[in-house]
C-alpha cells in the first residue's frame, strides 16, 4: 500500500505538472502483472474518467513487434536478417546495400518520414505502404549503412512490407495469430485501420502550454507497421512478461533483439532491434517509447530484475508518459529506509556545520576531507537551507565495496550523493553534486 500510493501520487504530479490529460499505467514485478491503475481524464469534454480497461496508442512501442515477427521467419528459415532490402524491394534507393537488421536497428540511412510531434496535412489523406516507400525510401540515402544511427519511421514501413512479402498476410494479422492471442492481449487493435472508440481514451494536444485540444486522426496508412497498435496497459504488460520468460520466441531470437548493434567504426548506437537498451543503475533496461497523433507511451522492461513499467498517455508532443515510468522504476528500485540511508543523512547534516564524525572514515576518505573541505562544503551547503526530502535512489557493487545513490531535495535545487562503503562498515566516499 505505501509503494502504490506513492505511485499514485507521482502519475497524478507529472500529469498536474505537464498537463497531459490522462494516463494509464500497470506494473510487473516478479513475473507478473502486480499493480494497474488509471488517472485524470480519458475525454476532456465529456469529463470522463481514465480506467485501466481503455485503450491508448502506444505509437513505436509498435515496432518491437515488428521486429518478432521478422524473428519468427527468421527462425523458420525464410530469411535472414542479413538479407539485403533488395530481396524483396529491388527498386529502393541501395537496395542490394541495405540489410534487414540495419533497418531494425536504424542504421539503414534511409529519411524519416514524419520526424515531426504534429501532423502535417498530407497525412489527412490515405496513403499506402508502397507510397510511402516510394517517396521517401527512393531518395538518397541520409548516410552510408551501418555508419551512422539515426530513428527512421521508413525503415518499419518496409520492414513491415518483408513481413507481409514472406507471410502474405498484414503485419496485423500475423500477430493476432502468433503473439496476441496466445498472450492472451484481447484488447489489442489496429488504428492504422480505424480510430479508437468513445469506450478508450481521447487524443489531445497542446499548443506551447494552452489548454487541451483534440488532436486530429493521421489517415489510413500512414501508421503502418512502424506504430498502429493500440491496447491497454495491462496487455503491454503481459508481452513484456513474455519478453522476461522469453515464452513467444527462441533464446536466440531474443538474443538478437536484445542486443547493441554496433556502427561499423565500432561505435554504440544505444539500439538493438526495435529496442533501446540501457543500463540504468547498474540494471539492463531494454525500453521504447512511442508517440501518433494525441498519445504518447514509454514501455521499460528489466529482464534479468524481472520487473516492467508501462505508461501510456493521451497527449502528443510531452514527456509524461516517459516522466512517469521513469518515477516508478526508482520507487520500484529504491530499498526501504535503513541505516544507510540515516548515515547518509546525518553526515549530509554534519558537513553543513563543516564537520564529520571521523570515525565513521576510512584514512583516505578522512584525507578527502581536509579543513578546506569541510569549510568549503559548510558554506556552499548551509544556505541551502534544510533539504524537503532524503531518498536513497540506487545500490551497486562496485571494486568491492557497496555504491550506493542518494538524491537531495531542497526547495529550489537537487543534489546527487553517492558513497562507498567497504566491507567493515567504514565509508570511502562521500560525495556531493548538483542534480536535475
Amino acid at each position: 500500500p505505501d509503494l502504490t500510493a506513492k505511485i499514485d501520487a507521482a502519475a497524478n504530479r507529472i500529469l498536474a505538472m505537464t498537463g497531459a490529460p490522462s494516463a494509464s499505467i500497470a506494473v510487473v514485478k516478479d513475473g507478473r502483472i502486480a499493480y494497474a491503475h488509471a488517472y485524470g481524464l480519458a475525454n476532456v469534454e465529456t469529463k470522463t474518467a481514465a480506467t485501466p480497461q481503455m485503450r491508448y496508442s502506444v505509437g513505436s512501442v509498435s515496432k518491437q513487434f515488428t521486429t518478432a515477427a521478422i524473428m519468427m521467419f527468421v527462425e523458420e528459415g525464410k530469411l535472414s536478417l542479413d538479407d539485403k532490402v533488395g530481396k524483396w524491394f529491388p527498386d529502393l534507393t541501395r537496395a542490394n546495400d541495405v540489410t534487414v537488421r540495419q533497418l531494425l536497428s536504424m542504421t539503414s540511412g534511409y529519411q524519416d518520414f514524419w520526424p515531426q510531434d504534429y501532423v502535417m496535412p498530407t497525412m489527412l489523406k490515405p496513403v499506402t505502404a508502397a507510397e510511402i516507400m516510394n517517396t521517401w525510401a527512393r531518395k538518397p540515402l541520409d548516410f552510408e549503412p551501418g555508419t551512422k544511427w539515426q530513428y527512421s519511421n521508413t525503415n518499419y514501413v518496409i520492414a513491415g512490407q518483408i513481413v507481409e512479402r514472406v507471410s502474405g498476410a498484414p503485419v496485423f494479422e500475423l500477430l493476432q495469430k502468433r503473439v496476441f492471442a496466445p498472450l492472451h492481449m484481447a484488447t489489442v487493435t489496429n488504428v492504422d485501420e480505424a480510430p479508437l472508440g468513445s469506450e478508450d481514451a481521447a487524443r489531445y494536444l497542446r499548443y506551447g502550454v494552452g489548454p487541451l485540444r483534440p488532436a486530429p486522426k493521421e489517415a489510413r496508412g500512414w501508421l503502418s507497421a512502424a506504430g498502429e497498435l493500440a491496447m491497454t496497459a495491462t496487455d503491454l504488460a503481459k508481452w513484456d512478461i513474455s519478453l522476461i520468460d522469453q515464452s513467444v520466441l527462441k533464446p536466440s531470437s531474443y538474443r538478437e533483439m536484445e542486443t547493441e548493434v554496433e556502427l561499423k567504426n565500432g561505435a554504440g548506437t544505444d539500439y538493438a532491434l526495435g529496442l533501446k537498451v540501457n543500463m540504468i543503475d547498474g540494471r539492463r533496461q531494454l525500453a521504447h517509447g512511442g508517440e501518433i497523433s494525441g498519445f504518447t507511451s514509454e514501455n521499460d522492461v528489466y529482464p534479468d530484475d524481472r520487473v516492467a513499467i508501462v505508461a501510456l498517455t493521451n497527449i502528443d508532443a510531452a514527456s509524461a508518459a516517459s516522466q512517469i515510468a521513469a518515477r516508478i522504476g526508482q520507487l520500484l528500485f529504491t530499498p526501504p529506509a535503513n541505516a544507510a540511508l540515516d548515515q547518509a543523512t546525518q553526515i549530509f547534516a554534519a558537513l553543513r556545520s563543516g564537520r564529520i564524525d571521523r570515525s565513521l572514515f576510512t584514512s583516505n576518505a578522512n584525507a578527502y576531507f581536509s579543513e578546506q573541505a569541510l569549510a568549503d562544503f559548510a558554506a556552499s551547503l548551509t544556505p541551502l537551507g534544510a533539504p524537503t526530502s532524503f531518498t536513497q535512489t540506487g545500490e551497486h557493487s562496485r571494486g568491492g565495496m557497496t555504491m550506493r545513490d542518494y538524491r537531495i531535495v531542497f526547495r529550489k535545487q537537487a543534489f546527487h550523493v553517492w558513497t562507498f562503503t567497504m566491507p567493515d562498515g567504514k565509508l570511502e566516499q562521500y560525495m556531493i553534486a548538483p542534480a536535475e
